[in-house]
């Protein structure tokens, strides 16, 4: 199961105080009657729902209980489709990948550089290598250019993320001229 019909089924109020009774112990529909407030009728069709989709099952002694495999199974899908989704960019890793999304958007826009030194380097090695080649040549005016499109709407300019760049030798400057370490 996905996670946009995991979030659909718990729109539905009775079904959310169904799945809460059973979520905090309630072994039977008569039990999950009684702890969620739920009219019968609808604690059945409520429980009905939740079992065809898995989430809720019959556990130890044929008691209801919790399928939590299948919210850990939507969690992996949903961080795979993030990381492969819509421009943000994806490098296998999933902490590398979650650091990633944290800090830019539509895989060209820096949102703003994080505080821990770990997370930074990883968000500037990135940013050096979707935006210079390496072993080209580079005059200032070009890399300040490429630097500003990283750098709109956020709360660092292209001169500090340009310097960084250079402090970490993601880029060697000479004589005015930027190139990227290979």
């Amino acid at each position: 199961m996905t996670t946009d019909p995991l979030i659909r089924l718990f729109t539905d109020e009775n079904r959310v105080r169904v799945f809460a009774a059973v979520a905090l112990g309630a072994g039977t529909p008569e039990e999950v009657v009684r702890a969620a407030g739920v009219p019968v009728k609808e604690t059945a069709l409520a429980l009905l729902k939740l079992r065809e989709q898995g989430v809720v099952a019959a556990g130890d002694e044929g008691r209801l209980a919790v399928a939590y495999e299948q919210f850990r199974q939507a969690a992996r899908e949903g961080r795979e489709t993030a990381a492969q989704g819509a421009g943000n960019p994806g490098s296998g890793d999933a902490d590398t990948d979650l650091v990633l999304r944290t800090f830019v958007r539509d895989g060209r826009r820096l949102v703003r550089l994080p505080a821990q030194w770990t997370r930074k380097k990883l968000v500037l090695k990135y940013i050096a290598e979707q935006t210079f080649e390496p072993g080209v040549e580079y005059p200032e005016r070009t890399v300040d250019e490429k630097l500003r499109g990283w750098c709109e709407d956020g709360d660092i300019d292209h001169v500090t993320l340009r310097r960084y760049l250079v402090d970490l030798e993601h880029l060697r400057r000479s004589a005015g001229i930027y190139r990227r370490v290979a």
